[in-house]
């Protein structure tokens, strides 16, 4: 019985790695479920066994393949005094894991699937909350202006999210620790 299990999570695997493939190079819309099939070398009925509807595969492969790397609340260091070098720390460690055709999927398909844009909502907002906090802490005396250190907090967020997303896209890059320093100079750090 255990290489059945294993032959079942290895075919379901196979399954969610052509919906990757597919849906990253075609779209979720263009991808037919027959081809997904082909590509992942099942038959097309055994797709549906493991994912009853073709939107099952778009929900498995966004919940199981975009993930915020869970990380205790200290494992970025912040420094009072020095909030560039808090963000820079925060952006080495940045927690997102992400394939290049999951980061296609993810923004090709945010506008049309409630699905896969409540997780980019989610990775959004757990990112941002780890950049305020090591923000607060890395200056203490400016808790009390909070929608400055909000509108920092979010602006570094968006640089992170670029970064790790759309740079695979357009070969753009930009300098996270250069922002992190433009970001503690416009907080007057």
């Amino acid at each position: 019985m255990r290489k059945r299990g294993r032959a079942e999570g290895d075919t379901r695997t196979r399954i969610l790695d052509a919906a990757e493939e597919l849906f990253a190079a075609d779209g979720y819309e263009a991808t037919a479920t027959a081809g997904l099939a082909r590509r992942a070398k099942v038959p097309k009925g055994l797709v549906f066994h493991y994912f009853p509807q073709k939107i099952d595969l778009l929900v498995a492969l966004v919940e199981e393949r975009t993930l915020v790397e869970v990380l205790p609340e200290d494992s970025v260091e912040a420094t009072p005094g020095d909030p560039a070098g808090t963000l820079s720390g925060l952006a080495r460690r940045f927690p997102l894991r992400a394939s290049p055709a999951m980061r296609r999927i993810l923004f090709r398909e945010a506008d049309t699937h409630r699905t896969v844009r409540d997780r980019l909502r989610s990775l959004n907002g757990e990112v941002l909350r780890r950049a305020r906090g090591a923000l607060e802490v890395a200056l203490p005396g400016a808790r009390g202006d909070a929608a400055r250190l909000e509108v920092a907090a979010a602006t570094f967020t968006a640089v992170l999210l670029y970064q790790e997303n759309l740079s695979q896209l357009t070969g753009e890059h930009i300098d996270p620790d250069a922002v992190a320093d433009l970001i503690a100079r416009a907080l007057g750090a």
